[in-house]
């Protein structure tokens, strides 16, 4: 690898932010597609592909906000929040997942994991997949930075998987994971600064 090269992957790796406001600028649909076509570089067990992306319509996200929007509702008035606190953050998050320009849900697809017979190996098979899927993600949102896009992860749908499978229609292998926000960076967001890792505790030599 050339030292100019070199240069711009730590240029991506340290000057990618998660960015949560966007310019009400479209996303074309072919840069979407060679973003997910990037991320499926990624390594992967069994030579396998476990990554699934949904782009998500207007429509798609009305019924994705219903269903988690009822799902977090459940889970808040559970916890003990008041119900007007409760109806402020579902305002919110629902407004933000009709703002981003382009948003992706993420999915990891276990059809392809070896049915171990105990407990252990099933555990590290599906460890594995999920793991693949993370890198896809950096993948994804490293290139997106590369051609000037912000991207944003959200896990809420980790908390309401069920609900989020069956309001999109998705198939019994797909496990809902992260939902990406996809745009151009409003240049008055300032994310906040980031802590320079502590290697101390980071790594380890033994």
């Amino acid at each position: 690898m050339s030292r100019s090269v070199a240069l711009a992957l730590d240029e991506a790796i340290l000057g990618r932010r998660s960015v949560r406001r966007f310019l009400p600028r479209p996303v074309p649909p072919s840069l979407l597609r060679e973003l997910v076509s990037l991320a499926a570089c990624a390594p992967a067990p069994h030579h396998s592909q476990p990554w699934r992306f949904v782009a998500l319509s207007s429509r798609a996200r009305e019924a994705l906000g219903e269903a988690m929007g009822g799902a977090w509702r459940r889970d808040l008035l559970a916890d003990g929040i008041a119900p007007a606190e409760v109806e402020r953050l579902l305002s919110r998050s629902r407004r933000r997942l009709m703002a981003a320009p382009a948003l992706l849900l993420a999915c990891v697809d276990l059809s392809a994991a070896r049915p171990w017979p105990d407990e252990r190996r099933r555990r590290a098979e599906r460890d594995m997949f999920v793991q693949s899927l993370g890198a896809a993600l950096q993948n994804l949102m490293l290139a997106a930075h590369a051609r000037g896009l912000g991207s944003c992860l959200l896990g809420a749908p980790l908390y309401c998987q069920e609900e989020v499978r069956a309001a999109l229609g998705l198939p019994r292998d797909w496990e809902p994971a992260f939902l990406v926000e996809v745009g151009y960076p409003d240049p008055s967001y300032r994310p906040r600064d980031r802590e320079t890792p502590a290697l101390e505790g980071l790594l380890r030599e033994v």
